[in-house]
């Protein structure tokens, strides 16, 4: 981490989600100044549970609130804004796409919407998905792999992604937008993923469940790299103004299948038994991952960990923190 962080005023959007917990951390081992906006209040999140929030701002609201927005970046004198906030599930967009359009699209337009009213901002980076390129023909996704979402939650993200582009082109909003693959580590609290999900049940003494066939083929990419990255994308982006508009992605471009990515969790468990598969997903992409020389080449960008190093960290949070756990009765 550099010099560039030290008194920074930074609002976080999404600060209490997976990534954002980790972020805001980073954000304040480097002498940051986090402003965190939070809907809900959830205990057990990494940055509340840690005690991390009560050494930040935070804003109680939602992205949906564009006044809201606009006071909290005039008020705080925001420079720089790093854009988390979404509803990331895809299950619970399928079922009820309408909260997820509203909060993933027009969110990201009234973050937007409030920086450009206010001369602070200086740098901004927008969370897009590998989702936004919906199903392509053509693997891995690059950079210049077209935006054709399909199902609800990608078409959030590719609207998103295509607002922060449009915002770049005709208001030269410095902004700069991530695409990331599937995120995993500590601290992500949503059982129903198969990272955190096959641990728990692994602690539990229970086979893990797989919702599709086990033969989807995605990129899963640790949570601190992914933190790192999106520092690293807002800093380049204050030295470089030809970044505005840019969109990177970042992966360690190993992907593999969902059972795969169970016998390796199994594997670092250290136990041996087989996933319950249930083949019950639809309205999913079958192959995904993401081509990421890009930011190797125009950022300088290397990963901090690897795969095996960051699933091992990742376990050994999950131990702790259900280490006073009880497992139910069957």
């Amino acid at each position: 981490m550099s010099g560039f962080w030290r008194d920074r005023i930074v609002l976080v959007t999404g600060a209490t989600g997976l990534l954002g917990g980790w972020l805001v951390k980073r954000l304040r081992d480097a002498g940051a100044a986090p402003v965190c906006l939070v809907r809900d209040w959830v205990p057990n999140a990494e940055a509340i549970r840690t005690g991390l929030l009560s050494q930040v701002t935070v804003v109680r609201g939602d992205v949906r609130d564009g006044a809201l927005l606009d006071r909290v970046v005039n008020e705080h004198e925001v420079e720089t804004v790093i854009h988390l906030a979404a509803q990331a599930v895809v299950g619970i967009a399928n079922r009820n796409p309408i909260p997820t359009l509203e909060t993933n699209v027009a969110g990201t337009w009234n973050v937007l919407e409030a920086c450009r009213r206010n001369p602070t901002v200086r740098q901004i980076v927008v969370a897009s998905s590998d989702k936004a390129y919906g199903t392509s023909g053509d693997l891995p996704y690059t950079e210049g792999t077209p935006l054709r979402g399909q199902f609800p939650y990608e078409v959030s993200k590719s609207c998103a992604d295509l607002i922060a582009q449009s915002y770049a082109a005709t208001f030269q909003l410095p902004v700069a937008i991530t695409r990331a693959g599937n995120l995993f580590g500590g601290g992500d609290l949503n059982w129903s993923r198969i990272v955190p999900g096959t641990i728990r049940s692994l602690l539990d003494g229970e086979r893990p469940i797989v919702r599709s066939d086990g033969l989807f083929l995605r990129d899963y990419f640790y949570v601190e790299d992914a933190a790192a990255a999106y520092l690293l994308l807002a800093e380049r982006l204050a030295a470089d103004p030809s970044l505005c508009g840019q969109a990177f992605n970042f992966s360690y471009q190993s992907p593999m299948t969902v059972l795969d990515l169970v016998r390796r969790i199994t594997g670092a468990v250290g136990v041996d038994v087989e996933p319950d598969v249930r083949n019950e997903t639809r309205h999913e992409i079958v192959e995904q991952y993401l081509d990421a020389r890009r930011a190797r080449d125009e950022l300088s960008w290397t990963p901090v960990y690897d795969f095996d190093e960051g699933l091992r960290r990742t376990v050994a949070w999950y131990r702790e923190f259900l280490s006073d756990r009880q497992p139910i009765a069957r």
